[in-house]
């Protein structure tokens, strides 16, 4: 099943990269990439099917993908305040900053959705996604607030984590 969903992700990727469909009624035409799309979407998937995700099959359920949606603008949301957070550092004539590294811990059980995770922590300024171990995220931080991994967490993961887990799990 892994090898079939990633042989049909490649080919569809394929083809919507060449566009060949408005010459598929002429010979030759389009026929070549579209020959050349099934010889590589098949190497693809004979050689990385084993790295593809486990239950790919999940990516098909609109639910998801709507949870997927609300996480965008949600995203952003934190992204912009975050950005806001940091500026005002910058620009504050004490700067006031405490970098530290801290430990965090997620719920979350798959790992699609722990590098999902940590990649909306890396792309909110002012976090850093350090290293992933098991449930455990560490996590560098511009100004660390608090001295208990439960504030740490409820203050980075828990905002992201609701909506990643109806995404991936």
């Amino acid at each position: 099943m892994k090898q079939l969903l990633c042989f049909l992700f490649t080919l569809g990727l394929w083809l919507l990269l060449v566009w060949p469909f408005a010459q598929l009624a002429e010979w030759p035409g389009a026929w070549p990439d579209v020959i050349a799309g099934l010889f590589f979407a098949m190497l693809v998937s004979t050689l990385l099917a084993q790295i593809y995700p486990n239950h790919p099959e999940k990516g098909l359920n609109p639910l998801r993908w709507f949870w997927l949606l609300i996480y965008i603008p949600y995203f952003f949301y934190y992204c912009i305040k975050a950005n806001l957070d940091v500026a005002y550092r910058v620009l504050h004539p004490d700067m006031p900053i405490r970098p530290g590294i801290v430990r965090v811990r997620t719920d979350l059980e798959s790992e699609m959705a722990k590098t999902f995770l940590a990649n909306s922590i890396t792309l909110t300024p002012g976090t850093l996604s350090v290293d992933i171990v098991g449930q455990t995220l560490y996590i560098h931080w511009i100004n660390v607030r608090g001295t208990e991994e439960a504030e740490h967490t409820a203050e980075i993961v828990k905002p992201f984590e609701r909506l990643l887990r109806r995404i991936f799990e």
